[in-house]
C-alpha cells in the first residue's frame, strides 16, 4: 500500500489526467453511447415491426384485389350464362328439346317413345322458370348409353335429374325413363 501511495505522490502530474479522462470517458459512454445504443435497438425493432406490417398490409391488399377480379369473373360468367346459355323463355326452352331429343335418338340408334314436359310456376321474385321433361326410350344397352353420352355432352342446357333402366322381358329391348329438366329466363311478367 505504501508503494501505490508513494507511486501516486510522485506521479501525479500524470495520474490525475488519467484519471480524469477514465471519468469522463465513463461519463461519455453512461450519457451519450449507451442511450444512443439503447435507441438505435428500438428503432431497428420498430423499422423490423413495420415491415412486418407493411407486408401482411400488401397481402390483405392482394387478397382484396383477387377477391374484386374473382367477382367481377363470376359476374361476367353469370351473366353469359343467363344470357348465352339459358333459353330465353319457356316456349326456346321448349324447342331446346323438342326436336334434339328425337334427333339424338335417331343418331343413337334409339327408339323414341313418349315426352311429357310440365313446367314448374315460377318462385316469387325468380329470375329463372324450370322445365321438366320426361322421356322414354328404347333400344339396346349400348345404344342408350351412348344416348345418355351424347345428351350429356351436347351443347343445349339439359339436366339430366333421374335415370330408370327397365327390361320386361329377356329378350325385349331395354326401356329407359329420363327425368330432363332445363331453365329458361323470366320475362318482367314471370314467363
Amino acid at each position: 500500500m505504501m508503494l501505490s501511495k508513494r507511486i501516486l505522490l510522485e506521479k501525479r502530474s500524470l495520474v490525475i489526467p488519467l484519471a480524469l479522462g477514465a471519468l469522463l470517458n465513463i461519463a461519455a459512454y453512461v450519457l451519450i453511447v449507451y442511450p444512443l445504443a439503447v435507441k438505435s435497438v428500438g428503432a431497428a425493432g420498430r423499422a423490423a415491426a413495420a415491415a412486418r406490417t407493411l407486408k401482411a398490409a400488401e397481402q390483405e391488399v392482394a387478397a382484396a384485389r383477387a377477391l374484386v377480379t374473382g367477382r367481377s369473373r363470376a359476374e361476367q360468367e353469370l351473366s353469359t350464362f343467363y344470357d348465352k346459355v339459358l333459353p330465353a323463355d319457356l316456349s326456346a326452352a321448349r324447342r331446346l328439346t323438342y326436336a334434339s331429343l328425337p334427333a339424338l335418338a335417331r343418331k343413337t340408334s334409339v327408339k323414341f317413345l313418349e315426352r311429357q314436359t310440365d313446367s314448374d310456376p315460377p318462385a316469387k321474385d325468380s329470375r329463372i322458370g324450370v322445365l321438366r321433361v320426361r322421356t322414354r326410350l328404347q333400344g339396346d344397352y349400348e345404344s342408350l348409353r351412348q344416348f345418355i353420352f351424347e345428351l350429356e355432352s351436347a351443347p343445349e342446357f339439359v339436366i339430366i335429374d333421374d335415370v330408370a333402366l327397365a327390361q320386361s322381358d329377356v329378350g325385349q329391348p331395354l326401356t329407359l325413363t329420363l327425368q330432363l329438366s332445363t331453365y329458361y329466363r323470366l320475362g318482367a311478367n314471370g314467363n
